[in-house]
């Protein structure tokens, strides 16, 4: 497994990252015991959220009072649109991870590239924070891809997160290169495009082509932890098997599709429309019987009460026109649930 350093921060990890947002699904006790047999395993990079519910105080509890957080890298995230918002979350996370400091502190799916005399006084914050030794990186997560580059070009920051697989436009995989241009850190996010990708042998071969790129992996289950750890002593190999596996893959998922980001949340009429305009990918892709459950049923059917707004259209990332391609997966799943459509 090659190391990662990401650029000017100094930071050299594993390219093997826990993504902990999953584990808030999970208890205590599990967590816990994930996160330190990851930590074992040879993972040290660990990115959370103070959006991720009880994230962060999992993994205080695995890392805090036991020798280890010296040995760990800690990204957490604030989604603060005021300087007192910033700093009471910067102060709830660091006493969520029973640390003193945090190695990169990331500004949460930013809705523009803050700067120094912006107006909204968070960047400055930033800076305090740094200058007081509670953070020693400032980062950056974007979903909006000409806000990513904007921030990439600002100098400002010392690492971007995007979302980055094998599905990701040219558009999106240039971000990579200009990141390296910059010497800056770049950290992959929806690695498996939140679920679509359904290979993680494809997923990390993808990922080992790129020397300056972290991949942060969700994970919930040991058995998942398990999968990317085999990967530590064997990352898999961009084989011709593979890349043939890759170009049906990026065929088949050509066009229109929903990531899954929810930057169109929230609807007025209560769609969950982040699942529910890729419901079709997911039955296919991620089959799972509670895709077709009474709560899901339940779900699709608000699509009949979209009031064709048209608000979620005006802050999709990906420019998708959404009313339509929920009416789509509608017509999809009804099929499915009738048994005209296979999914098997």
């Amino acid at each position: 497994m090659r190391n990662i350093t990401l650029g000017t921060t100094g930071i050299t990890a594993p390219q093997n990252g826990f993504g902990a947002l999953p584990i808030q699904r999970d208890d205590m006790e599990t967590s816990v015991r994930i996160l330190r047999k990851a930590y074992e395993g040879g993972i040290t990079y660990f990115d959370t959220a103070r959006a991720y519910s009880d994230s962060e105080e999992k993994l205080g509890e695995a890392f805090g009072n036991n020798g280890i957080r010296e040995k760990i890298f800690i990204a957490t995230k604030t989604a603060a649109k005021t300087p007192d918002a910033f700093w009471k979350d910067l102060e709830t996370s660091l006493n969520n991870l029973k640390t003193d400091y945090i190695d990169i502190y990331q500004f949460h799916m930013v809705p523009q590239c803050f700067k120094q005399g912006d107006g909204t006084g968070l960047y400055e914050c930033m800076l305090k924070a740094k200058e007081q030794g509670m953070i020693k990186h400032i980062g950056v997560t974007a979903h909006k891809i000409a806000v990513a580059e904007e921030c990439i070009e600002s100098g400002l920051y010392e690492t971007l997160q995007f979302p980055f697989s094998y599905l990701s436009t040219k558009r999106e995989l240039n971000l990579a290169a200009l990141c390296k241009e910059k010497n800056m850190g770049f950290i992959a996010m929806k690695g498996l495009a939140g679920g679509l990708i359904n290979r993680s042998d494809a997923a990390m071969a993808f990922m080992a082509q790129y020397d300056n790129v972290m991949p942060i992996w969700g994970i919930q289950k040991e058995s998942e932890l398990d999968e990317w750890l085999s990967y530590m002593d064997k990352t898999p190999e961009l084989t011709g098997e593979i890349k043939e596996f890759i170009e049906k893959e990026q065929t088949e998922l050509a066009g229109d599709f929903c990531r899954g980001c929810g930057y169109c949340m929230p609807c007025p009429a209560g769609i969950q429309i982040n699942n529910c305009a890729r419901m079709s990918l997911m039955l296919r892709r991620a089959p799972s019987e509670s895709w077709l459950n009474d709560h899901w049923q339940a779900e699709m059917k608000k699509i009949e009460g979209c009031i064709n707004c048209r608000a979620c259209t005006t802050k999709c990332p990906y420019e998708l026109s959404t009313p339509e391609l929920l009416k789509k997966n509608y017509e999809d799943y009804k099929k499915v649930l009738a048994g005209e459509v296979s999914v098997r």
